[in-house]
């Protein structure tokens, strides 16, 4: 069999098809991360990342078939994984959320999340991957609110997906208006009345 030519390629990070590698994912992510910080929202192209990961486009769109998506999946991988706390308390599970996301918030993923919802306001894909999202945050504050209304501190009656909306667009709007040292007890006093 003859070697190969010098000019083809070695390829270091294998697709597995539709399920995503871990690292040829954590290269792409990172390569968007760069390309975001760089170039901002709209320099978020799937050819610029592909050229910075040295992946191809069709793994990109495989995974993360919109910009949008892949806007949110960079955000997401900055964001790491989160649990809202259970303190026992709706009051103090809600202090808490805002507390550390508000500091969160305040380093670089603060700017890329408020990019997204800005960029979400004229592209039709960042919107929809940003209402994807919602609604995983939604299904997460669920659980916070069937515990609460188990221990009789949110009202029987509450739909918990439009309380859980009230929580997430306080914190997107105390986001993007750039009032991130708002304490978490002074939020979440009212909202917790509120609704009790």
């Amino acid at each position: 069999m003859p070697p190969p030519s010098p000019s083809a390629k070695t390829v270091t990070r294998r697709s597995i098809g539709a399920r995503q590698n871990p690292e040829a994912e954590a290269a792409i992510l990172s390569a968007a991360v760069t390309v975001l910080t760089q170039k901002g929202p709209k320099g978020l192209t799937m050819d610029a990342v592909a050229r910075e990961a040295k992946a191809g486009k069709a793994t990109i769109y495989r995974w993360w078939p919109t910009r949008g998506a892949l806007l949110v999946a960079v955000y997401d991988r900055i964001k790491g994984d989160h649990r809202h706390a259970d303190t026992g308390r709706f009051e103090s599970d809600l202090a808490t959320f805002f507390d550390y996301v508000f500091a969160f918030w305040r380093g670089d993923a603060g700017r890329v999340f408020a990019l997204i919802i800005a960029e979400a306001q004229s592209d039709a894909d960042v919107a929809l991957a940003l209402d994807a999202y919602r609604l995983e945050r939604i299904a997460a504050w669920k659980e916070v609110i069937a515990r609460a209304q188990k221990r009789g501190e949110v009202r029987a009656n509450v739909v918990p997906d439009v309380l859980a909306n009230s929580i997430i667009a306080v914190a997107w709007y105390h986001l993007i208006t750039g009032r991130l040292d708002v304490g978490g007890a002074q939020l979440a006093a009212p909202i917790a009345a509120g609704w009790a």
